[in-house]
């Protein structure tokens, strides 16, 4: 480190930052809050240490010259070190302890939540998770906006007031008793809607947003379709599939673990659930939530933005 280097200093950097952005001393003394002399000091003196001149003055204010302008450049790229830095130690202070609220529908607390849990224990361990489990996404969506979660599993797309990241897409299945001979060798393109007609189906509750998904899907196709039972838990509609009760459409992640025996099918004309993370947009968030994010593209669920947070 030259001796120069060793006497610059960051509120001169700061001031001919500011100075640069807004034209002339005043401007950039009020954004500071200083006052105008100690800018033109902080400058002057900067100015004497590089032995250059970095803005030249005019009755119209101040412009820099061509060395100021990568003086600029070099200043402002110190800055965003320096605020990266002290956002990183302020990161890990947070996560020396506290907790961390996640709201989910069952089926992603139960396939999706615990390989991240098991990533982000292994850097945080002193936080304290709990995960409230719903059977609909739209309660998740409530537990967000009424502050009783910080992070949230949800389907996607959502309300304006959560910001959103895309983890994956899936695919509801047919699922049918092992019993089931529907396809005959002939049909070379799998289940058709005329072979599923012929089963009573078994299908969620009606109200619930996966159940009103597949009802509305069912409707376009011009076949009558006996909707013979609804149940609320997903491992109880697998369990009727597989006494041979009926057919069910189901997720795939929903239906998971799929009991041996069960045939699984897709449907004629593919239908899927696009699952999400949310946390309430323009909203201060706990560092958890922000590690918690990148356990999750650590594990590899983030398929895509659907949009972005900014990390405070």
């Amino acid at each position: 480190m030259t001796a120069v280097s060793e006497n610059i200093k960051l509120s001169q950097l700061r001031a001919l930052i500011a100075v640069s952005e807004r034209g002339n001393f005043s401007e950039a003394a009020l954004h500071l809050n200083i006052s105008q002399s100690a800018i033109s000091h902080a400058i002057a003196t900067l100015e004497e240490e590089l032995g250059v001149v970095l803005l030249a003055r005019g009755r119209h204010g101040a412009t820099t010259t061509p060395i100021g302008e990568q003086v600029i450049a070099r200043a402002r790229q110190i800055m965003e070190l320096l605020e990266g830095m002290v956002h990183e130690v302020q990161l890990q202070r947070g996560l020396q302890g506290g907790r961390l609220r996640i709201a989910s529908f069952r089926s992603a607390a139960t396939h999706l939540i615990p390989p991240v849990i098991a990533r982000f224990r292994e850097r945080f361990s002193e936080i304290t998770i709990t995960i409230t489990e719903h059977d609909d996404y739209a309660d998740v969506e409530q537990d967000l906006r009424l502050g009783r979660a910080d992070l949230g599993f949800t389907h996607l797309p959502c309300s304006g007031e959560l910001e959103t990241w895309e983890i994956l897409r899936d695919e509801y299945v047919v699922l049918l008793p092992a019993s089931s001979h529907v396809i005959s060798p002939k049909n070379k393109r799998g289940l058709t809607w005329e072979e599923l007609a012929r089963y009573p189906l078994i299908l969620e509750s009606d109200g619930t947003g996966c159940s009103l998904l597949v009802r509305n899907h069912l409707k376009k196709y011009g076949q009558s379709f006996h909707i013979a039972y609804e149940v609320k838990e997903d491992s109880t509609v697998v369990g009727m599939v597989a006494q041979g009760l009926g057919a069910a459409i189901l997720p795939r992640l929903a239906a998971e673990p799929i009991p041996q025996g069960i045939r699984i099918y897709s449907l004629p004309d593919k239908l899927e659930r696009v699952i999400g993370v949310a946390v309430l947009a323009n909203a201060l968030h706990v560092p958890a939530v922000y590690a918690f994010l990148d356990a999750l593209k650590g594990v590899g669920l983030f398929a895509g933005n659907t949009s972005t947070v900014s990390v405070a």
